[in-house]
């Protein structure tokens, strides 16, 4: 086996991980540069200064550490952060169908523990502490407001308008008040107490009116049409948060990608000068 002083330049270039060399040839530091530098004066012990930096032992990598070139490790903590937003928002959403919007609601935030922890793995500098920060913020307002909202936007989607029967409300006592509930009787003779109490029906019972119903059965009959479904002032909150909870971590990751990558360009070339 060859001795450190005997190794060419070629078979130290060859040692290096696949990412290694990737980086040097993108930068201008491939093979035939580091050969050009190794003829100079003292040219090998500026190669293997080159190449320390890129070595698979010389760069140990923790998530949330903020330079090396290897740059996956910056990218992964970003998308490991939006895959458990994701999934969190999806489990609170799929929770509302079983649990109802209260307990929905208290899934996601069971979720969002993860979310955070996820969220003290990723980079804090280049803008990284705001950008984790924001994307926890996002997963919450999006949670909350889609556990109150997600069977307007079901019925919005899947829901099927048919022609329904007001008939005799049910009254409750809540908080120390009498509460009126409508009613109606779909087209199959089931009656419903419906989705958001919007009007007083005691004065309408027997009259006919639209109701958008989910065929599944999982949520209540909405007294209306499909077009007097959702708060327009929610859905927008709704969506912001969404491109928040998408565009923080991914931007993070594209700017993770490109830093290492300058950052070793830099220290490669201070090493040759």
């Amino acid at each position: 086996m060859a001795s450190e002083d005997e190794r060419t330049v070629d078979d130290l270039f060859a040692e290096l991980p696949e990412d290694g060399r990737r980086t040097l040839e993108e930068i201008g530091m491939g093979l035939p540069e580091l050969r050009r530098i190794a003829d100079g004066e003292g040219g090998m012990r500026r190669v293997r200064g080159v190449l320390s930096e890129f070595t698979a032992g010389a760069d140990p990598r923790r998530p949330g550490d903020d330079e090396g070139p290897a740059r996956r490790t910056a990218v992964w903590p970003w998308m490991r952060l939006l895959l458990a937003a994701v999934a969190g928002c999806v489990v609170c959403e799929l929770s509302t169908l079983v649990l109802g919007s209260g307990l929905s609601l208290l899934v996601g935030v069971l979720c969002g523990v993860g979310v955070i922890f996820a969220a003290l793995g990723t980079r804090v500098s280049h803008g990284g502490l705001v950008l984790r920060w924001l994307t926890v913020a996002a997963y919450f307002v999006l949670i909350f407001v889609a556990s109150h909202t997600s069977q307007e936007w079901y019925l919005q989607l899947r829901g099927v308008e048919q022609t329904a029967t007001i008939t005799a409300p049910s009254h409750q006592w809540a908080h120390g008040t009498r509460q009126t509930h409508c009613r109606v009787r779909l087209r199959d003779g089931s009656v419903h107490q419906v989705f958001h109490n919007r009007e007083d029906c005691a004065d309408r019972v027997g009259a006919k009116s639209t109701a958008v119903v989910d065929p599944s059965g999982h949520y209540l009959p909405f007294l209306g049409s499909k077009s007097d479904i959702g708060d327009t002032a929610e859905t927008a909150v709704s969506l912001g948060a969404a491109a928040v909870l998408l565009l923080a971590p991914a931007g993070a990751a594209v700017i993770g990608r490109a830093r290492p990558r300058r950052n070793s360009g830099d220290r490669a070339r201070g090493t040759t000068t």
